[in-house]
């Protein structure tokens, strides 16, 4: 008893050590000091004012007891000076000791080349200035930003580009890794957007010269676009500016655009010189990263202002990089809470190389890296900079960008631009709550005002002034010289379409140096698709005439408004047609004449099989009620018929067809009286359907577009096609036709028949433009001066200019003013179908009726037959059976006269009996008189 009293005591010792050795571990996985390193360019814009929030964060931190408990953050910051080798160096350097965490690098070069170190030992690297976007969490994912990426920033670029309507804009880039991703996303934004980059020059890391930088503004200074981004550095972009103020490029028409480094170096810096901002960057457009204003950034403001004494100003990266401080200490302090332990241990791939004087196996392995780092990923508190949290990508939610104006010694906020709603006057985080609206009416920015001291929104684009002369392709017509010809002899030309486009090209704000040249052989018109195509290779930077603007065409070039309607018509010969002693019949088709006939002829024969056994008009000898059938049926036309109908089913077809014989007579009339009162115009062509069901040959004229359409749209063998090169050639093959080697139609573009017309006066117009188009001037895809001859166009269109030039050229009218179109005069029969098929059905219906009630009576008859026992009928009499029901005569009068004279019978023989009954009474009352008995 005694001896187990004592190995419980010790079985409840060992249990006690072992239970306090276990809380001691506990305790001691939460050290007194954890070290986290931070590596970024101390003297740099960043870098400045990064530091000093950086300590003030691990002093709030440290102060902070529901962080960390016990536990104390020591941050010990290395200086890479501006260095991607140190930076590389400094990473490298904090990885020998036992820092679980790095805040940095700023700079995206040397993220490129330790982030890769960073995978190996596990080490979380935290980024609160490297905004590379292609520095993926997929490729890299011990890499945290926690600041927004590039790609949101390009994005917001994009948009402002867009929201003014400019197309195409110059990138002036750092050329590195932050300056050549961040491009290539602007690129990808911008194609997005039916936008481009027109022309991108890339500035050397490193010392800038203001020569180079020179070099490269002037050849900007003679390019067309006026849009200019700037993506640097603050050395270069404001080196950049001074020289652009010094050629004279800060100045009106000129747009540019700074990515965040300037808002950067104007929120963290002292006021910059007056004189800086006044001459080198008025109406400078700047983005800046948003973060939402609280009263919590407004203490540390005040408070970084006090520190400095006013010398710094606090920028959104050292906002960034405070609320960085504070994602490092929540993450992990969750770590120790999940019993993670600081240990590290040897990388076996670096003990396995040979011994060097890198002391590479130095390097540990973080063993508790991945669990950090899923803490920092599920890190969601509130910060300086707003709510810190990040998407499944790894990024921080929420990107949004802040869009200044920098106006005379200060700034002016003209709106905003964020991830969830794009562009907008009201701060992104008043908008979170509401449904995301993108639509283009819901963008809104501010007043700006530009370069130039102006408010009206640049144009964005220029002509180049480098004395070189736009080629605009001419077309060098031989037909048609009214709207485009060569003046013989030289090298200028005139017409319809010359006179539009050197009005148009007047009215433009700016000069347009331009040479004509033509295309073509003189001998026949120029293939105008070719002519077309011609500025896709270069051979032209416009072309200008009479060009049709069609779908195959508008996919390889941008068009201008047009500036003459146009479109498919059908040209054919005509003649008059006279009254003569036959005109009467052509108000009706021969189709709707025989129908019209065919239905008199069916109607007279319905209406006698529903009339014959009931009315005697349609009774007696065949030959009569063959000549009745003929009369009552011609009768109706007039509305002369003297028989009666006397059944209901006879009277409701008959009833119908006086309705259809009504709209007949009408129509007929109508017709015949405008035919012998107007004159009128023949072909037997009506227009394109026509043209399209026959095998006649069919003209167009060369290079004209109606050869391709006619073909694939219209599906017209090409064999039935003719070219045609000028109007006589129009002429002569119209008159001769199809018979004597000519076309039957001629099928070309309205104003080209139109003028054609207005001096052949034995040709027409038939049917409807089937093709709506119109005529404008070609150049390639996305000019800007596509568009502004477009408005100038429009204005020649509002102020009667373009009607006026087109008077001056087009109206030469010879023919007398006949408007007569050619027309069909005859009526058909698809016009009065539905009156046939309604008077058919009608008969149709009335004569299953009468032949049910025949059958019915013939079915009596049979069952009578058979009452009566006979048997064996013979088919030939049944048949004469059905025959004599359908033409027995049907006389209810003389059923009703006999069922009279059964009544009449019937109460004679009762008068009889009464009587016989009376005189039988009388002679027994005098036989009991005298008593005589009667029986005797």
């Amino acid at each position: 008893m005694f001896r187990m009293m004592i190995w419980t005591f010790l079985y409840w010792l060992l249990s006690f050590g072992i239970i306090s050795n276990g809380l001691s571990t506990n305790v001691s996985s939460r050290p007194a000091v954890v070290n986290v390193g931070a590596i970024f360019t101390l003297n740099s814009t960043i870098g400045r004012v990064a530091k000093i929030a950086i300590e003030e964060a691990v002093k709030d931190v440290n102060a902070n007891s529901s962080v960390l408990r016990e536990t104390k953050l020591v941050v010990n910051i290395n200086n890479t000076n501006c260095s991607g080798f140190l930076g590389m160096v400094e990473a490298l350097r904090f990885m020998e000791t036992d820092a679980i965490a790095i805040i940095g690098p700023q700079s995206s070069v040397v993220a490129h080349n330790i982030l890769y170190v960073a995978n190996e030992l596990q080490t979380p690297f935290l980024s609160f200035a490297a905004t590379d976007p292609s520095l993926s969490s997929l490729q890299f994912p011990y890499f945290i930003r926690t600041t927004q990426s590039d790609l949101h920033q390009m994005n917001a670029l994009a948009e402002i580009v867009d929201y003014y309507g400019w197309r195409e804009v110059i990138v002036i880039f750092l050329d590195d890794d932050y300056g050549r991703n961040g491009l290539s996303a602007l690129d990808d934004a911008l194609a997005a957007r039916r936008c481009r980059v027109s022309y991108k020059e890339g500035i050397p890391p490193g010392d800038v010269s203001q020569s180079g930088i020179m070099d490269i503004l002037v050849k900007i200074a003679m390019m067309e676009s006026r849009v200019i981004v700037l993506h640097a550095y603050p050395a270069a972009g404001l080196m950049v500016f001074s020289v652009a103020q010094y050629l004279g490029m800060v100045g009106d028409g000129y747009v540019w655009i700074a990515t965040d480094w300037l808002s950067t170096v104007l929120d963290s810096s002292s006021p910059l010189r007056s004189e800086t901002i006044t001459d080198v960057m008025q109406g400078v457009l700047v983005l800046r990263q948003h973060t939402a204003d609280s009263e919590k950034k407004r203490a540390f403001s005040a408070r970084l202002n006090k520190l400095t004494g006013g010398s710094l100003w606090l920028n959104s990266y050292a906002l960034y990089a405070y609320d960085t401080v504070w994602l490092v200490a929540h993450a992990i302090d969750s770590f120790f809470n999940q019993g993670g332990v600081i240990s590290f241990s040897n990388d076996s791939s670096l003990l396995s190389l040979e011994r060097t004087d890198l002391h590479l196996e130095a390097l540990n392995i973080f063993d508790g890296g991945p669990l950090l780092l899923k803490n920092i990923l599920q890190s969601d508190f509130v910060g300086l900079t707003g709510h810190v949290k990040f998407n499944p990508d790894k990024s921080l939610i929420f990107p949004a960008y802040d869009i200044i104006n920098i106006i005379g010694t200060g700034v002016r906020q003209i709106g905003y631009w964020s991830n969830y709603s794009g562009l907008s006057t009201v701060p992104p985080e008043n908008l979170y709550s509401r449904p995301p609206n993108r639509s283009s009416a819901n963008q809104q920015l501010y007043s700006v005002v530009w370069p130039g001291q102006t408010v009206s929104k640049p144009r964005g684009w220029v002509f180049p002034n480098n004395g070189k002369q736009l080629r605009i392709g001419v077309p060098n017509r031989v037909s048609y010289r009214e709207f485009v010809s060569q003046v013989p002899g030289t090298n200028t030309f005139k017409g319809f379409c010359i006179d539009v486009f050197t009005t148009a090209v007047n009215l433009l704000p700016y000069a347009v140096p331009y040479q004509f040249i033509p295309y073509g052989n003189g001998h026949e018109n120029p293939s105008y698709t070719e002519l077309v195509k011609s500025i896709t290779t270069g051979l032209f930077d416009g072309v200008v005439g009479d060009i049709a603007i069609v779908t195959n065409r508008t996919k390889v070039v941008d068009f201008t408004l047009p500036f003459a309607t146009s479109g498919l018509v059908v040209v054919v010969p005509f003649k008059r047609l006279s009254t003569g002693a036959w005109a009467f019949l052509r108000p009706f088709s021969a189709t709707l004449w025989g129908v019209s006939a065919l239905f008199f002829l069916l109607i007279g024969i319905v209406v006698w099989i529903l009339e014959h056994r009931t009315n005697d008009e349609f009774r007696g000898p065949p030959k009569k009620q063959l000549i009745t059938i003929l009369w009552f049926s011609l009768s109706t036309l007039f509305f002369a018929h003297k028989e009666n109908t006397v059944t209901t089913l006879g009277r409701l077809v008959l009833l119908l067809w006086l309705f259809v014989v009504l709209i007949i007579n009408s129509s007929y009339t109508a017709s015949l009286t405008s035919i012998l009162t107007v004159q009128k115009l023949y072909s037997p062509v009506s227009g394109i359907e026509s043209l399209k069901k026959g095998d006649e040959p069919i003209g167009y004229q060369v290079g004209s577009f109606a050869e391709h359409y006619l073909t694939e749209e219209i599906g017209i063998s090409k064999s039935r096609l003719r070219a045609l090169g000028s109007p006589e050639e129009y002429a002569t093959a119209l008159q001769r036709g199809p018979a004597k080697g000519g076309v039957v139609a001629v099928v070309d573009e309205r104003p080209y028949v139109e003028l054609f017309l207005s001096s052949q006066c034995k040709f027409r117009i038939v049917g409807q433009t089937f093709t709506k188009s119109g005529w404008g001037f070609a150049f390639p895809r996305d000019s800007p001066l596509a568009i502004d001859l477009s408005t100038a166009i429009l204005s020649l269109s509002e102020n009667g200019d373009l009607q006026r030039i087109h008077d001056k050229w087009l109206t030469k009218s010879t023919c007398s003013s006949d408007n007569t179109e050619i027309e069909s005069d005859r009526l058909e029969l698809k016009s009065f179908w539905g009156l046939y098929l309604l008077c058919g059905m009608a008969c149709i219906i009335a004569l299953v009726i009468y032949f049910v009630q025949i059958v019915r009576k013939y079915r009596q008859w049979v069952a009578a037959e058979s009452i009566s026992g006979e048997q064996g009928t013979p088919h030939s009499r049944r048949l004469r059976t059905l025959l004599s029901l359908m033409d027995e005569k049907h006389d209810q009068s003389s059923r009703d006269a006999k069922r009279r004279k059964i009544d009449r019978s019937l109460s004679d023989y009762d008068e009889e009996n009464d009587l016989g009954r009376d005189s039988k009474q009388r002679q027994l009352q005098i036989s009991s008189e005298h008593g005589i008995n009667l029986s005797d």
